[in-house]
């Protein structure tokens, strides 16, 4: 039998609890809606296929309004920059703007600008250059008298080549290092960083008032005079930011250079990985930083192919030494990546959610991105010019893939099988 005082405190229990069961009802709708401040960002059109629909689902899935928990990780987006987020080369803009302008200071010895440089090319940069300056000075590159040093740093920057032919670079690891985009980084030396974005900035407003298919004088030769960022990916990179995603830029043009253009789609200079120098009294010098088991001036691991993971690896998530060259936990990988060359593809590879490619018939790129082993891979044309439909299979299963010694392979994927050759269908 229960008394009446116990009988009135479980009746004065089961009325809190009610209470408290019908608070949590009322509250329930809330909490089920988005926060105020929150607003899961639209992709502008101009995407090919479904390539919006999956940025969408990717931005719904894991940005911070699903569900919105302000305090939540930021998912990390890495995208490539040159002819990923901007068509052309802004490493390129900036080598030509510099010797129409005269800003490359003579070296005392044309080797010491890079340990691959072979000596044929040290020979005939010597020639061209060196009796038009004093070393440590600015060479004329810009006037008729320098045309021919001009020729010859295009060339070798360019071809990789000299002017008659000659191989200019040798020994390097294919799968770390592009010796002639280093090459660009290197021939700062001597200049400030903020000299440099001053420099890169010049050269960044003629590339973007420039009309499209212009060409400029460099030497006694035409190049490419201009540059244009992509609407699309423009907005894409301001959503993603919006939606709670860091947005990191991995490029193998210079630093500075990068930061300067990077600023143009909201990415501030703390989130660029650039090839970077190693600097002397506060000025840059012939070497270059190094990543994982590469020590500073060694000058043998830059944003490059298998770089591209060190440096993103050291700089977005804080992994060092030898550990940063290899695959890291999913958790601390990037969500998204996006690029538009074999130079790219172990950092896309990595990604753990979605990879976007740009078409520019790379080949191993497009094997693997065709192949699409995983259903995380996305292609999608340029956004100006896109390339024409490659009219043969791409190689994949016997020459698609180079090695770190440069010889050619089977691309294969990550259970070792052969990726069969792939047909170009996104163009």
């Amino acid at each position: 039998m229960t008394r009446p005082s116990t009988r009135r405190r479980l009746q004065a229990a089961g009325a809190a609890a009610a209470m408290a069961a019908a608070t949590l009802t009322a509250a329930a709708p809330a909490q089920a809606t988005a926060h105020p401040a929150c607003a899961t960002p639209e992709l502008a059109a101009g995407w090919y296929g479904d390539n919006r629909a999956r940025l969408q689902q990717l931005i719904d899935q894991y940005g911070r309004c699903n569900p919105y928990r302000p305090s939540r990780d930021k998912p990390v987006a890495v995208f490539d920059w040159d002819n990923t987020v901007v068509k052309n080369d802004v490493g390129d803009a900036t080598m030509f703007w510099l010797l129409r302008n005269g800003k490359i200071r003579r070296p005392a010895d044309w080797k010491t600008t890079s340990r691959y440089l072979t000596p044929a090319a040290a020979q005939a940069l010597a020639t061209a250059c060196d009796p038009l300056a004093l070393p440590g000075t600015p060479l004329p590159t810009g006037t008729p008298e320098g045309a021919a040093c001009a020729d010859e740093v295009a060339a070798v920057y360019g071809t990789s080549a000299t002017r008659t032919g000659a191989t200019a670079f040798a020994g390097w690891d294919r799968r770390t290092i592009e010796p002639a985009y280093a090459w660009l980084t290197q021939l700062l030396q001597g200049w400030t960083p903020g000299q440099v974005r001053a420099f890169a900035a010049a050269a960044r407003t003629e590339n973007l008032a420039a009309p499209i298919g212009t060409k400029q004088q460099v030497g006694t030769t035409t190049a490419t005079g201009w540059v244009r960022y992509y609407d699309q990916q423009r907005d894409l990179i301001k959503n993603l930011q919006a939606a709670g995603f860091d947005v990191w830029i991995s490029s193998a043009s210079p630093q500075p250079v990068v930061e300067v253009w990077a600023r143009g789609v909201g990415v501030t200079a703390d989130h660029v990985i650039g090839i970077r120098n190693t600097t002397r009294d506060g000025k840059l010098t012939t070497h270059l930083q190094g990543c994982g088991s590469v020590a500073d001036g060694a000058d043998s691991m830059i944003t490059y192919v298998d770089g591209k993971r060190c440096w993103i690896n050291k700089e977005v998530f804080g992994v060092r030494g030898a550990a940063a060259e290899k695959v890291q936990p999913a958790a601390r990988r990037q969500v998204f990546a996006a690029g538009d060359s074999d130079t790219d593809v172990t950092f896309l590879r990595d990604a753990t959610a979605l990879r976007l490619v740009l078409n520019r018939n790379k080949n191993e790129l497009m094997c693997r991105a065709y192949d699409n082993s995983d259903g995380k891979w996305i292609v999608n044309p340029m956004f100006i010019e896109p390339k024409k439909q490659k009219t043969t299979p791409y190689p994949c299963s016997t020459t698609g893939y180079t090695g770190h010694d440069g010889t050619p392979a089977p691309v294969r994927r990550a259970d070792t099988s052969v990726i069969p050759d792939q047909t170009d269908t996104v163009f």
